[in-house]
Order: structure tokens, then C-alpha cells, then sequence
């Protein structure tokens, strides 16, 4: 018993690690200098934000009770049940913070898609109500014994979505590209060069999410206080699914990589830092839902069919004239419908926690969920973040000014610059700072 909870601490730290820093400066790394900062700020904002709103509603609204999934059968728990964890037992916390990490690098994924043209204070206040309305409602039917759960034939409340492709990364990405449309593009999309300007930051954002991931897979195997005095477990189940799940994830994890890069020398003739850095992260968001339903060449399959697919997505948006900044859905949400919609081929019963699938003899039943647990993901949450969107348009607006946006989203918003390049002294002994943006190329985006 105390080694679970020792092995949750540490799951639970990784995935916290995942939002600040890895993601932050993942992102940050694909931004343009002058707007570095605003970006890793918006991790940081969402991640304290959504700390706060988790313990104080968002636990109740979600998951309820010890979080078992009580088949209720609603679209949602009350916020108010639970409000600020009354009446959960301090054994749970760890359940709770676990589950709060996932909560906040939901949302902070989100941001990605916005880059280089927001109001921080406008996506702060998107953060709370976009996790109340979406993500938790999202999470109680695929974790938390919610309607959808009722509605698959296996009678599972955990919906094959061993880690969040529907509740994390299709929910994520379908919010991110619903947001670059309603607010608009950058000045100067599919006109000036908008490259990454630190690809060193990438890559160890990158790597740094790789290692975090193994919290937030690994770590999903979930037991309960009543479930820990069972002293066969840590010797049966839980070393089992453990190896699976942190064997997958890092399988699957290469072959997409591999999968990325192929693509990338196909389409363009050149496989590229970005592309493997990229390549990571699909594998990673695609093996998520399925990493203890699949066996080795299932995992293998998964990462190499969502490495190829997100590095081909990516280059869609110019087409459709989208300015994801940061692929938001090119990779987490064509690489969360690939890694659902594949356990529904590629799943068996020999995996620790998956069914039959398709190619194992299973017929199209599990197939059959994994779509409708997607579809009501990319229904339900593509409304209502429409809705707040155009609510905030309306109202506080989103957008910083043409100038401040031209000049620097950095200094307008923090008055600040990432990069120090030049400062000057005046004889009354005041400093002047030249921003890294008056000198350095103009350089944002992924993959452009």
C-alpha cells in the first residue's frame, strides 16, 4: 500500500512536469522571440488556474464520491456536491492531484493553437469556464460513470481510453482549432516567415514530455484504498499492466517518430528536428488511450500510422487557411482520433486492459464505442467552446491590438523580452532594453 501511494506520487509529479516546464517550453520553442514568453506564460496561467478550479468544483463536477465511477448514468455530477473536496478522505488526495494534472495540461494544450495574438487576461478567463463546461463533463462520461458510459456495449466506465485520447487530446484539439477560426489569423499568416525560434527549446520540451508521459500512462493504473489491502495485487495486476503500458508507450512513441520523419522527407525532402520533436508528441498523444489495450505490434502499428497521418495533417492548414500556430490539430486531435479509433482494430484481450478488437476476432462492437466515445467528444465540445469563444469575442474580446501584436506579444502583455540582447545605459542611469524582436527573423509556428 505505501508503495502505490509512493508510485503515485511520482506519476502525479511527472504529469505536473508535463505542463511546467515541458510543455511551456515545447511551446515556447516554436514561437517567435517576441513571444516566447506570453506562450510559456499561458502554461503557467492555466496550470495555476486550473489547480485552483479542480480542488474547488472541478473534482465534484468530474468524478464525485472516491471516484470510482458510480454508473450514474448523468451528463454530469453537481459542482456543488463535493465543492473544495468536502467529504472526500485524505487517502484520496493523490487520486485527486493525479487527475488535477490531467485537467491542466488539457487546457494548457489548448493554447498552441492561439499563439502569438491573445489577451493573457482573456484566455485566463477562458481557462475556468472551458474546463467546467468541456473537460470535466467529458471526463465523467469517459472516467466517471457518466452517460456515455452507460451507452457502450461493454458496460465499462472507462470507455477504452486508458489515458485521455477522447478526454485529453481529441477534446483538446477540437477546442484549439475551433478557437484559431473564431479568433482569426496572425497578421501576416501565409505571408511573413513564421518558423520556430528556438528548435534547442523544443527538443528538450519534447523530451521532457516523453519522460512525463510515463505518469501520465503508466500512472493511469488507478486502485482505490479498499482495492490496496489485496496482497496479491502489487505481484499480479499491477507489475503486469505497468510493463505493458510503459512498454507501449515507448514503442509506439518511436515508431512515430520514425513514422514522422518518413513522412516528412517524402512530402518535403528534408526530416527535420521539428519533425522528430513533433513525431514524439503524436506517438505519445495516439498510444495515450490505447497503451494497455494493444500488445507490441499493436503499439508499433498505432505510433507509425499517427506519426504518418499527424506530420501529413500538419500541412492542412495552410490549405484550409487555419492558423493553428502551433499544429494543436494536426497532432492532438488527428493523433487522439487515430490512437481511439485504431484500439478498435488493433485492441486484444491479451493486453492488460484491452478487448477484441476488429483484426482479433472481436467484430465491430469495440469499433462501435471508440466512435461514439469521439463523436460525443467532438459534439459536445465543439459547441460549447464555440460558445465561449464568440462569448468572450463579444465582450472582453480576445485579441491584443495590430500593433502590439506586430511589434511584440511579450511586452505588450508583460513588459518584458525573452532575450536581452542589448542593453544600454543612459547617463541618468536607467537601462534600455532592445527586444530580441527588433533583432532577430521573424519566427513562429510548427512545421510551416
Amino acid at each position: 500500500m505505501d508503495g502505490y501511494y509512493a508510485f503515485m506520487l511520482v506519476a502525479t509529479a511527472l504529469v505536473l512536469m508535463m505542463t511546467v516546464p515541458a510543455l511551456a517550453l515545447f511551446y515556447g520553442g516554436m514561437s517567435r522571440s517576441k513571444s516566447v514568453l506570453n506562450m510559456m506564460m499561458m502554461s503557467y496561467g492555466a496550470f495555476a488556474i486550473a489547480s485552483i478550479v479542480f480542488v474547488l468544483w472541478g473534482w465534484s463536477e468530474g468524478w464525485g464520491g472516491d471516484g470510482a465511477g458510480n454508473a450514474d448514468g448523468n451528463i454530469v455530477n453537481s459542482p456543488f456536491d463535493m465543492f473544495g473536496l468536502d467529504g472526500v478522505g485524505h487517502a484520496n488526495y493523490i487520486y485527486v492531484l493525479f487527475q488535477l494534472t490531467f485537467a491542466a495540461i488539457t487546457v494548457a494544450l489548448i493554447s498552441g493553437a492561439i499563439a502569438d495574438r491573445v489577451k493573457l487576461s482573456s484566455w485566463l478567463v477562458f481557462v475556468p469556464i472551458w474546463l467546467t463546461l468541456c473537460y470535466f463533463p467529458i471526463a465523467h462520461n469517459v472516467w466517471g460513470g457518466g452517460w456515455l458510459a452507460q451507452q457502450l456495449a461493454k458496460g465499462s466506465t472507462f470507455a477504452q481510453d486508458y489515458a485521455g485520447g477522447t478526454v485529453v487530446h481529441i477534446n483538446a484539439g477540437v477546442a484549439g482549432g475551433i478557437l484559431a477560426l473564431i479568433i482569426g489569423k496572425r497578421v501576416g499568416f501565409m505571408k511573413d516567415p513564421m518558423k520556430p525560434h528556438n528548435l534547442t527549446l523544443t527538443m528538450i520540451g519534447a523530451g521532457l514530455l516523453w519522460f512525463g508521459w510515463y505518469g501520465f500512462n503508466v500512472g493511469s493504473i488507478v486502485f482505490l484504498p479498499d482495492n490496496l489491502a489485496d496482497p496479491t495485487l502489487f505481484s499480479g495486476q499491477f507489475q503486469g499492466e505497468t510493463g505493458v503500458t510503459f512498454m507501449n508507450t515507448t514503442i509506439a512513441t518511436c515508431a512515430a517518430m520514425l513514422g514522422w520523419l518518413l513522412m516528412e522527407r517524402i512530402l518535403h525532402g528534408k526530416a527535420t528536428s521539428l519533425g522528430a520533436a513533433s513525431g514524439i508528441v503524436a506517438g505519445l498523444v495516439a498510444i495515450t488511450p490505447s497503451c494497455g489495450a494493444v500488445d507490441l505490434y499493436g503499439a508499433i502499428a498505432v505510433g507509425a500510422v499517427a506519426g504518418a497521418l499527424c506530420a501529413a495533417a500538419v500541412g492542412l492548414k495552410f490549405r484550409l487557411k487555419l492558423d493553428d500556430s502551433l499544429d494543436v490539430v494536426g497532432v492532438h486531435l488527428v493523433g487522439g482520433l487515430v490512437g481511439t479509433l485504431l484500439i478498435g482494430f488493433l485492441s486484444t484481450s491479451k493486453a492488460p486492459g484491452g478487448i477484441d478488437g476488429l483484426f482479433y476476432g472481436g467484430g465491430l462492437s469495440s469499433l462501435g464505442d471508440q466512435t461514439l466515445a469521439a463523436l460525443f467528444t467532438l459534439v459536445w465540445t465543439g459547441i460549447l467552446t464555440t460558445v465561449i469563444a464568440l462569448a468572450i469575442k463579444y465582450t472582453i474580446g480576445w485579441r491584443v491590438d495590430e500593433e502590439a501584436e506586430v511589434e511584440g506579444i511579450d511586452f505588450d502583455q508583460h513588459g518584458e523580452s525573452a532575450y536581452d540582447l542589448h542593453t544600454s545605459t543612459s547617463s541618468a542611469g536607467s537601462s534600455g532594453v532592445l527586444a530580441a524582436s527588433t533583432v532577430a527573423p521573424k519566427s513562429e509556428g510548427a512545421n510551416a
